[in-house]
């Protein structure tokens, strides 16, 4: 396995630091639960009852750092989280316990992304 570089390390600590608040956690589950759909802005907005203001503050930190992908369909904004994205930061978490340590098998990694 190809060694992670330090700007690697630096983008995967800054997509963890993105997820850390719980506002912004809540909206990755719960695009993650429409997905592939995603889900306009006033639907996130009234399923988690944040304010317009605050929902895009955390929409535009998600979406800086590549978690989330962002379309125009005439007034309104699709989201809907980047699966590529997150495949690779679980990929960047899993690399070395499964290779090193042995701490988890990959078998239970697979199961558990099913």
């Amino acid at each position: 396995m190809k060694p992670v570089s330090a700007e690697q390390i630096i983008r995967y600590a800054d997509m963890f630091a993105a997820m850390g608040a719980e506002s912004r956690l809540r909206i990755m589950r719960l695009l993650l639960s429409s997905h592939p759909d995603g889900m306009v802005v006033g639907e996130i907005q009234s399923e988690l009852g944040v304010s317009g203001s605050n929902l895009s503050h955390h929409l535009d930190k998600l979406k800086n750092e590549g978690l989330v992908e962002v379309q125009r369909e005439g007034t309104y904004l699709r989201y809907r989280a980047n699966c590529d994205t997150l495949q690779e930061l679980l990929a960047f978490l899993y690399s070395e316990c499964c290779t090193r340590s042995k701490a988890i098998s990959p078998k239970k990694i697979v199961n558990v992304c099913r």
